[in-house]
């Protein structure tokens, strides 16, 4: 099981590592490959796999407006590492303080004391240090002060264009799902805890569960088809889900709500993993109650014979 850090000071049996530097939101087809690149370096030199990542993603830190942003939760995150033979995870507040941090003071105090890093992998256009100063070249440029070798593994490139958490986030919020899914490696899904609503699916026949979504991207408003995971349970449920603002109900806030076949029970309070299968269609506002209840029933047809 993989162990967390909240910060650079790590057990003495994790120092003298490979690292990993990043944000690995999503952990995709490209990142699932640098981690294969590593697990190779882990067996041929006896080390062990750490990732340093930083919270909040310091892309959000900067531009605070930017509320819907990530591909997977920090626990999702965990999970998928996890099965990529990552031993450790160091995740680093990123804050004021810490953005001011030299580049230098950064490669000396961190990578070389803090963690006696042994290989150092990092993208290409990977930047660090106050003002973004540092990158590759500065890195490559004291490894032999430091005792330690940069690697850069080139990057995935699917249909001519290169694998990265910025073109899957441009996918899922263009309706483009089935693509993003391809990318990722898996189905895009979103955790989150179920809240009462206003119960107004519940009053037209479809009773649904609201799940936050917090800081996740907000894929393209619309229906689709979803199977969903409940906490400590193995069994799917097939189901379908709205992720929108209700333009039939005047809603302002986006929600996601999902309706589970073949299911009664209590979930308020409760975890759900909701995994998009297939994008249905866009958001669209009907004249009245019934030809939603209409429009659903074609929807509930092909969701259901969605695999």
């Amino acid at each position: 099981m993989v162990k967390l850090y909240k910060n650079f000071n790590i057990n003495k049996n994790h120092k003298g590592s490979i690292i990993l530097i990043g944000n690995f939101d999503g952990v995709h087809l490209g990142h699932q490959k640098l981690f294969k690149l590593a697990q190779f370096y882990k067996k041929k030199y006896n080390l062990k796999i750490g990732v340093i990542n930083f919270d909040p993603m310091p892309k959000m830190f900067f531009n605070q407006s930017l509320k819907n942003f990530r591909l997977s939760s920090i626990n999702q995150k965990i999970d998928l590492l996890n099965n990529l033979g990552v031993d450790f995870i160091a995740t680093k507040k990123f804050d004021k303080t810490f953005s001011k941090t030299k580049s230098i003071n950064f490669i000396k105090n961190i990578l070389y004391q803090k963690l006696n890093a042994k290989f150092i992998f990092v993208s290409n256009n990977f930047r660090f240090g106050n003002k973004r100063e540092g990158d590759v070249n500065l890195l490559i440029k004291n490894e032999k002060k430091y005792k330690y070798k940069v690697i850069e593994p080139k990057p995935l490139i699917v249909n001519q264009k290169v694998v990265s958490s910025t073109l899957i986030r441009n996918l899922l919020e263009n309706g483009f799902l089935e693509k993003a899914n391809k990318l990722l490696g898996r189905n895009w899904s979103i955790v989150g805890i179920v809240q009462k609503g206003r119960q107004i699916g519940k009053k037209i026949g479809f009773p649904t569960c609201n799940v936050s979504i917090k800081d996740y991207v907000l894929a393209k408003p619309g229906v689709y088809a979803v199977k969903v995971l409940r906490k400590n349970n193995s069994k799917y449920i097939k189901g379908i889900a709205n992720l929108g603002y209700r333009p039939t109900f005047n809603q302002k806030k986006i929600l996601l709500e999902v309706h589970l076949f073949n299911f009664s029970g209590n979930l308020y309070n409760k975890y759900l993993s909701v995994e998009f299968l297939k994008f249905i269609r866009k958001e669209k506002k009907f004249k009245n109650v019934d030809q939603l209840k209409t429009q659903i029933q074609t929807d509930l047809m092909i969701a259901k014979k969605t695999k």
